[in-house]
């Protein structure tokens, strides 16, 4: 991994749709040491607009996580109640749907489709339809250059993978590529830091923002990405909340405490197997941060 870039401004963004398992708490870890190595500011970002798949116990446990990893942010909710009172994205729905208006109104750009996302392909309906998706035209040419500090130089074929990826759900909220980057803005952020399997919605971002001029900011020239390798289960599958029992605890349950994610932390990092037990090792493994 390349050093990072000065300043630093970087955000833990969970999702309270399941108990969080080793992937997250290990991605909590990255981001929070090279924040703070690079003296750096990190916020809290909690994304809440799956309000379907939203438990308040699930909401609990994303603070009793960083609190079992000794991590701290400068950012963000106390506590839950917090969150739900002066957090939450739900209160940031003006935003996006300005942003929405703003990319309806480009000509050819969106379309409204009755479609589930694993359908087939239906004739394109008014944006106006009730229950219908919004779905940007992504042209088939369309590849999306990364500069990753974690991946190296990477070409991600966006036409191919998210030909018309959704950026209004069927119930009329703000898809996850939408408000993401609006949040992002709004924190200026500087850093972020994603799985591997997220490098896709990256490039999806970023060539969303370009439509626009007042999301324009958010490209690769002002924020560092590094998407690190994932986490897997004995099968090799990536680790995933949706495939959870409905009684597993996620990673507060895991043999081996904390001191297991920090080592798995200082595997991705290069670092000796078994000699990592806290985050002060970690801090050592990190590359040095240097000035943009």
């Amino acid at each position: 991994m390349s050093p990072i870039s000065l300043p630093v401004v970087s955000r833990l963004a969970p999702t309270p749709s399941g108990y969080l398992h080793l992937g997250n708490a290990v991605n909590f870890v990255l981001t929070w040491l090279l924040t703070r190595q690079a003296a750096g500011v990190l916020h809290l970002r909690i994304d809440d607009l799956d309000r379907a798949r939203l438990r308040p116990a699930y909401l609990d446990n994303i603070f009793r996580v960083i609190d079992w990893l000794g991590l701290d942010y400068d950012h963000g909710p106390s506590g839950p109640d917090d969150f739900l009172r002066h957090h939450s994205q739900l209160l940031h729905l003006p935003e996006y749907n300005a942003v929405l208006r703003r990319l309806a109104q480009q000509p050819g750009l969106v379309q409204a489709s009755p479609r589930t996302r694993t359908g087939g392909p239906e004739a394109p309906v008014p944006l106006a339809t009730p229950g219908a998706a919004w779905r940007v035209q992504v042209p088939a040419a369309t590849t999306i250059a990364i500069a990753d500090g974690w991946q190296g130089s990477t070409h991600v074929p966006l036409g191919a993978l998210m030909p018309d990826f959704v950026i209004r759900k069927k119930d009329g909220v703000a898809a996850y590529q939408v408000a993401s980057v609006v949040d992002d803005l709004r924190l200026g952020t500087t850093l972020i830091v994603r799985g591997l399997d997220l490098q896709p919605s990256t490039a999806a971002q970023l060539w969303l923002a370009r439509q626009l001029s007042e999301t324009a900011a958010f490209n690769a020239a002002r924020i560092r990405f590094c998407h690190h390798p994932l986490q897997t289960n004995a099968d090799g599958q990536k680790l995933s909340k949706s495939q959870q029992l409905p009684l597993d605890a996620g990673v507060l349950a895991q043999s081996g405490g904390a001191r297991g994610v920090y080592q798995a932390v200082a595997q991705l990092l290069g670092g000796p197997p078994g000699a990592v037990g806290s985050l002060r090792d970690l801090a050592a493994l990190v590359p040095q941060v240097h000035s943009a």
